[in-house]
């Protein structure tokens, strides 16, 4: 099964695409960021996500999406903005035909490292040992979406 793990934002949204073979060791297909000036207009930043996501689709071929919910911000106008991001690529893996899967940063952390409240520094980490990479995935939002598709591997094979 090959897995699309989304780390939403309207600025830095965070993308990884994983392979998971049973009884083999997970492979990394493409991960990375999806940037957006910041004055630009909303509409404007919102098609740049939905074309650059459509690509990144077409071309890595994804099964399934992983992508994290929206955790309650302190600051409402970023809120907002992340949840239209969230919105545009839920929609795009939708029209791509993907089934969607969400989890909050506690399940997401929870399953990766054990402990609910683990750092960036700790994701990236369990994100690397997984995916057997030399270095741990860069920036926070690229590791947090590949953490993302390693969390639904994980849950959905819990459950089977």
């Amino acid at each position: 099964m090959r897995i699309i793990g989304i780390d939403p934002g309207t600025g830095i949204l965070g993308f990884g695409v994983v392979e998971f073979t049973p009884g083999q060791k997970p492979k990394l297909i493409d991960a990375g960021v999806i940037t957006t000036p910041a004055h630009t207009p909303l509409d404007q930043r919102l098609l740049d996500i939905f074309n650059s996501l459509t690509e990144i689709i077409a071309v890595t071929k994804p099964d399934v999406m992983s992508i994290e919910k929206l955790f309650f911000a302190q600051n409402i106008t970023t809120a907002i903005s992340v949840s239209h991001a969230r919105g545009v690529a839920m929609l795009t893996g939708a029209r791509a035909g993907l089934t969607i899967h969400e989890y909050t940063p506690l399940q997401i952390k929870q399953t990766l490292t054990g402990y609910g409240r683990a750092d960036k520094k700790q994701i990236q980490e369990m994100v690397r040992l997984h995916l057997g990479l030399k270095t741990a995935p860069k920036p926070d939002d690229c590791a947090d979406a590949l953490a993302a598709a390693i969390t639904h591997d994980l849950m959905t094979r819990h459950k089977n």
